[in-house]
């Protein structure tokens, strides 16, 4: 048999082929390489991505944070404000004047009206000269005026004994009151008293049929120059 020569140009061909084919596959191969590598870029940036996200979310989360704390410290120097001024406005208002004391007082409270001025009766020489207040001994006989004891003790304070333990006080312009029957005397001739003033306890002394306080309003210091004490104090706003 004749051996079979194989023509040149078909191993020219041959060795063409087979480098294209070895040269396609490096290719390949380069191709596959830069796609694992554009995957882990990929990877890298989207792990950048998150973490500044994250950082993004802490920098929001930080700067909400530090604004509810300057809204609260607002919201506390604004109160603070508030108060402070309603306190100055509180320290600049006008006082308000007290309310003025009574100048005229009943000589006694919860009381029973037992004899009136000018009432007949036997307890007493002539015509009645004051208003009995009818209460328990003990009872505190309070100054009807301001103004100053002039007569204090026994024996109707020298007024005689039928009024039993007395005070007289001098209320100026010529008026005096007087306090008799008394159980008890707490001031004495010569001191100041003023409307209010507890001056003696009610008692049952001098000519008297029970514990009461006689009560009498005079232009004189003396006995006899008695007026109607209601009716002098109803201009005074008391009325009995």
């Amino acid at each position: 048999m004749s051996q079979r020569v194989t023509p040149r140009s078909f191993l020219t061909s041959h060795l063409r082929t087979r480098a294209a084919v070895l040269a396609a596959g490096m290719g390949v191969t380069a191709v596959v390489g830069a796609g694992i590598a554009a995957a882990a870029d990929t990877t890298a940036a989207t792990g950048s991505t998150a973490k500044a996200v994250q950082a993004q979310a802490d920098a929001q989360a930080k700067a909400a944070k530090t604004e509810t704390v300057k809204t609260k410290a607002a919201e506390v120097r604004k109160s603070a404000e508030v108060r402070k001024s309603a306190e100055a406005k509180k320290a600049g208002k006008p006082a308000q004047p007290a309310a003025k004391k009574a100048s005229w007082v009943s000589p006694v409270k919860n009381y029973t009206i037992s004899a009136t001025y000018a009432q007949a009766g036997g307890m007493w020489q002539s015509a009645h000269s004051g208003q009995d207040f009818a209460v328990p001994s003990g009872t505190k006989v309070m100054a009807t005026h301001g103004g100053t004891v002039v007569k204090a003790g026994g024996n109707g304070a020298g007024d005689g004994p039928a009024y039993g333990n007395a005070v007289v006080i001098n209320h100026g312009n010529g008026m005096y009151s007087q306090y008799a029957h008394l159980s008890q005397v707490n001031v004495q001739p010569g001191q100041v008293v003023k409307a209010g003033q507890k001056i003696a306890a009610s008692g049952n002394t001098g000519n008297s049929s029970g514990p009461h306080l006689h009560f009498e309003i005079r232009t004189g210091a003396n006995y006899g120059t008695a007026i109607d004490p209601a009716k002098f104090l109803s201009g005074k706003g008391l009325h009995f």
